[in-house]
């Protein structure tokens, strides 16, 4: 066209209309059929029953003017490259023209991306370790920490994406190297590869940022499960508290049976107030009544010591649980208070010896929670309120799960009308199962780029075989056999997806790392794990989808007989 008079902006505005027209269909077709899915889960009451359909016209135009406008910088590219080359260049084969300038300018600016990312998360974990893993740090700091992390991290990631051009296909041509040995289709497979690395480039790329995105998410989720586990281990000295007005005897007795359950300890409890034990303001307190300290010992993960339990005295903990300070006792007495009556109307008093040991929380609900001798529940000193239900696990016993555990201790008061369950272990199912549902919900929606990435993995094949057909012609003319050929295909696909895959889950396994340590530093320990369930889901699915993008590529490079392949080329 530019040989024969067409003008550069003739082009360019051509490129772009394309562009324009192909991102309006695409939108409305993609409007029209996330609503129809939307309306039949509403008709089907999946999501929810009785949820209605509701279509605004803010949900049709804004996702429509956003694939338009994606759509056409997405095409900026390729109209650029129509039109910066003279018309003899234009003649040439793209892999032929000089893009050295375009090339250097690329690599210069992705390792700027990269040096400036990987300098800014440096500067993130430096932060909060300065800061005590994030503890003395404000609000305000914590959140410029957070997202100097999040920019540095996309950044790191933007400069691999512009880079990919240079590295991915290196490589490819590594791995190809190897699967290059295993015979005659693996070898062609690997000299495909190398034809148009700019087009093998971006079809990696795009394969890469949902593969990457999925990884970091599950990375990230496995991580704050893990270590969350942790935290919540190391902050509580009981694995299950249980309390309710009506717990029964054989509820308890349920309780004990249920295997992972090694001991529990079932007593009276009434809420208190401990006065000014911290030195400022009076704080709410347990106080359970027990037979001896030996019952505490048997179901508290804690060091107890030397503590004794007697008719004059309290066993308390030397911290607040809930602001953390220590609890320091006038003249070494406790002094508490509790209504005399549901109305409140007046009040009496308790004091006890205090004897203090170094163990953890026992319930949220209370800054202390403290055991004293069962008698002053029967002599008048204190009235049980309720009933609290101590429970310890053994979760390393064989057949046992933590989910297990809680769902049987949910079943087993469940004819209890105000029974409470709490503790880590149901603080531990309430966030893995918070978590899991995110993550659900987030690899759901990115599983579907990657879904997209192997339909551009398909058009590059089939534009591969369109551009080779002469090539695919001669290798049958020469004795390759149609599996063979398709054999090719089908390794070159793997190649492409195997390649971004790996590079993906290794670029998403570090991020999640990252954001990991920075938030859950706040809570304990972080824990780096590597999802292998994830991430293996993940790359199967992207070698298996890749196979089956090759097919229908493969069958038109072998279904025309080689003689016409030659003619027509």
């Amino acid at each position: 066209l530019r040989t024969i008079g067409a003008k550069k902006g003739q082009l360019y505005g051509s490129v772009l209309f394309e562009a324009a027209v192909l991102g309006f269909v695409a939108s409305v077709l993609g409007v029209m059929l996330g609503s129809l899915l939307m309306w039949g889960m509403c008709v089907s009451d999946i999501i929810q029953e009785g949820m209605r359909f509701n279509f605004s016209w803010q949900a049709a135009v804004i996702p429509i003017l956003f694939g338009i406008v994606v759509t056409v910088l997405a095409s900026l590219g390729s109209a650029r490259s129509a039109t910066a080359v003279t018309p003899l260049e234009a003649l040439r084969p793209i892999e032929l023209t000089d893009n050295r300038r375009s090339s250097l300018t690329r690599a210069i600016i992705g390792i700027l991306m990269v040096v400036v990312g990987i300098a800014m998360v440096v500067f993130s974990i430096w932060r909060v370790q300065a800061t005590n893993g994030g503890e003395d740090a404000s609000s305000d700091q914590f959140t410029m920490i957070l997202l100097v992390a999040i920019a540095g991290a996309a950044l790191v990631f933007l400069g691999m994406v512009v880079t990919a051009v240079f590295w991915m296909p290196a490589l490819m041509k590594g791995v190809g190297a190897l699967a290059s040995l295993t015979g005659p289709s693996a070898t062609v497979a690997h000299a495909n590869i190398q034809k148009n690395q700019r087009r093998i480039a971006a079809t990696g790329a795009a394969l890469l940022i949902g593969v990457t995105l999925v990884s970091t998410i599950a990375t990230g989720a496995a991580s704050a499960k893990e270590t969350m586990n942790g935290a919540l281990a190391t902050r509580y000295s009981v694995d299950i508290v249980a309390m309710g007005d009506d717990i029964s005897q054989q509820m308890v007795k349920d309780v004990a049976d249920i295997n992972g359950v090694s001991d529990t300890l079932y007593a009276p409890a009434v809420s208190v107030t401990l006065e000014k034990a911290d030195g400022t303001q009076p704080t709410s307190a347990l106080l359970v009544g027990v037979k001896n300290i030996d019952q505490v010992k048997q179901v508290m993960r804690a060091n107890l010591g030397n503590a004794s339990i007697d008719s004059d005295g309290v066993l308390m903990p030397t911290y607040n649980a809930q602001t953390g300070k220590e609890l320091q006792f006038a003249n070494g007495t406790a002094d508490f208070s509790t209504e005399w009556n549901q109305d409140g109307d007046a009040t009496r008093s308790l004091t006890l010896q205090a004897n203090q040991a170094d163990y953890r929380r026992v319930s949220a609900q209370y800054g202390a929670v403290g055991f004293v001798d069962e008698s002053h529940f029967t002599n008048g000193d204190l009235d049980a309120a309720t009933h609290v239900l101590l429970v310890k696990a053994d979760t390393d016993k064989s057949g046992v799960s933590v989910d297990g555990i809680y769902n049987d201790m949910q079943a087993a008061l469940e004819k209890s009308t105000d029974a409470t369950v709490t503790g880590p272990i149901a603080e531990r199912i309430v966030w893995a199962k918070m978590i899991d549902s995110m993550m659900m919900l987030l690899v759901g929606l990115i599983a579907v780029a990657v879904l997209i990435a192997l339909v551009g993995v398909a058009n590059t094949l089939s534009l591969s075989v369109i551009e080779r057909t002469r090539e695919s012609a001669t290798l049958r003319a020469i004795g390759m056999t149609r599996g063979q050929l398709r054999a090719s295909l089908a390794i070159e696909a793997l190649l492409i997806s195997l390649v971004s895959g790996i590079a993906g889950i290794l670029l998403g396994t570090l991020f999640g790392w990252l954001g990991a340590y920075v938030v859950f530093s706040l809570y304990g320990t972080v824990v780096f794990p590597f999802e292998w369930g994830v991430n293996g889901i993940v790359l199967a699915v992207a070698a298996v989808a890749a196979l089956l993008a090759s097919i229908a590529p493969a069958r038109r490079a072998v279904k025309v007989p080689p003689v016409e392949a030659l003619a027509e080329a």
